[in-house]
């Protein structure tokens, strides 16, 4: 089992900036890639950004520019930089990774953009 735990999230105002953290923990091997999702209220949960076991990192269009994705391997967490958030971007934010064909989800965590 794999346990992620989401951190971070918060009420802020548009232009501001926000990190989250996703802490993973138990049955973990190697790299595992990861990623971001949101969900907005009466919407469908949308990707974000991933980062693969490498390195590698993508983006949804709507957040390129201003969001970064990374990990610290050593700490088994991952990051998602939110810079010049906009009232759009309010959501709850899931942090997911993949461990041997297995996809893990986290709780959770709240943002808001207030303009």
């Amino acid at each position: 089992q794999v346990q992620l735990v989401e951190s971070g999230g918060g009420l802020v105002q548009a232009g501001g900036s926000l990190r989250l953290s996703c802490a993973a923990s138990g049955s973990i091997f190697g790299t595992p890639p990861m990623g971001w999702y949101r969900q907005a209220p009466g919407k469908q949960r949308e990707w974000v950004a991933t980062i693969t076991s490498i390195g590698s990192t993508s983006y949804a269009d709507s957040v390129k520019g201003r969001f970064t994705i990374s990990r610290d391997n050593a700490k088994y967490t991952m990051y998602l930089q939110m810079n010049s958030l906009k009232p759009e971007d309010t959501a709850a934010y899931y942090c997911t990774g993949t461990v041997l064909g297995r996809s893990y989800w986290g709780q959770g965590t709240q943002v808001t953009v207030s303009s």
